[in-house]
């Protein structure tokens, strides 16, 4: 683990205790750290000693250490510091860090801003991320590198910086996050249909699965999504469309046992019933996915990114689920825990 300031490293080998990276689909901050350091002298006293919280960083990454000697290591994130504290004298210090998408939460809009004059929604993303952060990276990794165009969108002063890139990833059936190596990426929300598998958790000798639970629950699953979009910058009138899960043989079709569950979208960005009946379809898989979550416990693999799919096999199934949600220990000790969402079961 390397500690950093102004690009420079302060402290190369930072030793560490203990400590664990999560990784979250569900959170505005998709990366973030927990961390203990046994050596009381890196408790920070001044603003620029190596674990303050006046930018400094740390790098993070996890290693194999194979028979030979020779040592693999994977990235895991790169944290910005924000709560370190601990005893004077005996110590640990105690520190917790989020990925880069904090420094654009916090940079909220110190006047109103729009899209106006960046024709596609990638450079809008661009525009609005590299105002807080110029040297970014920004990798547009959706199928085809799409970059349709931007509707003219206003946000007051105030507003959420991070919140507003989030609603131009929207507006083009994608998502944005920062990832292990400190890039924005613009992504595909992954669909277990047809992401390839990336990891395969097995119980059995040479398996990685070492404990599995599951729980279901009719919360946020819907069958009908509504797309609606309004811009007043844009002076267009208000449009929506709806997508239905029309599938017969859906245990969720619209008019079915089930009922009627409608989940309603919204972006101004969406300037004609085409648009919103595209983002509709696009959002009615994610929407009718079985709230079917497993919990799993299992050898830890630092190389996973939320939203991958991965194969289960335990108790005579298989199952291709995506990766809602984990967490990495920072030690050669315990496990990982893994949140999986919408498992579906493989076909023979």
């Amino acid at each position: 683990m390397t500690a950093m300031y102004g690009g420079l490293v302060t402290v190369p080998d930072l030793p560490v205790m203990d400590g664990s990276v999560t990784v979250d689909r569900g959170s505005k901050v998709r990366r973030s750290l927990s961390l203990t350091v046994s050596d009381p002298k890196y408790l920070p006293f001044a603003e620029l000693d190596p674990l303050a919280v006046y930018g400094q960083k740390l790098v993070v990454r996890r290693g194999i250490r194979f028979a030979g000697g020779l040592i693999e290591w994977v990235p895991l994130g790169t944290f910005r510091i924000d709560e370190p504290q601990g005893d004077t004298l005996l110590g640990p210090i105690t520190l917790t860090g989020q990925s880069s998408e904090c420094h654009i939460i916090d940079d909220k809009f110190m006047a109103p801003t729009s899209t106006r004059g960046y024709a596609t929604c990638v450079t809008a993303m661009e525009y609005l991320i590299r105002q807080t952060l110029p040297d970014a990276v920004i990798v547009n990794e959706t199928a085809g590198s799409r970059n349709p165009s931007c509707a003219v969108a206003t946000w007051t002063a105030g507003a959420d910086r991070w919140d507003a890139v989030q609603q131009i990833a929207l507006s083009m059936q994608a998502e944005i996050y920062v990832d292990a190596v400190d890039r924005f990426v613009i992504a595909d929300i992954p669909n277990v249909e047809s992401s390839s598998v990336v990891w395969d958790i097995a119980e059995g000798e040479g398996g990685t699965l070492m404990a599995a639970s599951r729980a279901m629950s009719r919360t946020a699953v819907f069958n009908a999504v509504v797309a609606s979009g309004e811009n007043t910058a844009a002076g267009s009138a208000p449009v929506s469309a709806v997508a239905y899960d029309s599938d017969p043989s859906s245990p969720t079709r619209w008019n079915g046992p089930f009922g009627h569950v409608p989940k309603h979208i919204s972006s101004s960005l969406w300037l004609t019933v085409p648009q919103c009946q595209a983002a509709a379809s696009y959002a009615l898989f994610d929407a009718t996915a079985r709230n079917v979550s497993t919990y799993v416990s299992a050898i830890p693999n630092a190389a996973l990114e939320a939203g991958n799919c991965l194969r289960l096999t335990y108790s005579g199934r298989k199952e291709l689920a995506i990766a809602q949600s984990f967490t990495i220990p920072l030690t050669a000790e315990g496990s990982s825990s893994l949140t999986l969402r919408g498992g579906k079961e493989e076909a023979a």
